[in-house]
């Protein structure tokens, strides 16, 4: 089979394209630090409820206009339910789940996570604006899954 020189042409551009991102994607990945999370930090989802810092959820300031908020998911909440926090805060959550895979969402903002049993996933975000922001479970997690939701209140 014979190619035009046209089509040699065009098959060696989009071979060199597609070998040019995979450097780049691998750069930037390896060298650069910008690969996804690893989950690293791992904790047995029998025993959350056990093993600290879970063993008392909640929030702390850790600095100035700093918080730390540890919180656990479960079927149809998260714990704990309500959190307040002032306007300019950065914070800082640390997140497990207790028995399935829950999604942790802040609407109207960029923070997005799939939370996963067995595994810490650690975020951070800071407020700027006062208002409540609503947290959701973006993640079918069963029948009860629309009811699951909490919210930040940023003063």
């Amino acid at each position: 089979m014979k190619m035009h020189r046209s089509e040699k042409v065009w098959l060696t551009l989009s071979f060199g394209m597609i070998i040019g991102f995979m450097l780049i994607t691998g750069y930037q990945a390896f060298a650069l630090e910008m690969g996804p999370p690893s989950n690293r930090e791992t904790i047995d989802p029998q025993k959350v409820d056990q093993t600290a810092p879970f063993d008392n959820p909640g929030i702390k300031q850790i600095g100035e206009n700093e918080y730390e908020v540890v919180m656990t998911l479960q079927m149809f909440g998260f714990t704990p339910n309500k959190l307040e926090v002032p306007a300019g805060s950065t914070v800082h959550f640390t997140l497990t789940s207790k028995d399935v895979v829950h999604g942790f969402q802040v609407a109207n903002t960029n923070l997005n996570a799939m939370i996963m049993p067995g595994y810490i996933q650690k975020i951070t975000q800071k407020f700027d604006k006062p208002g409540e922001y609503l947290v959701l479970c973006n993640e079918y997690c069963g029948a009860g899954h629309q009811y699951m939701s909490t919210t930040i209140t940023v003063k």
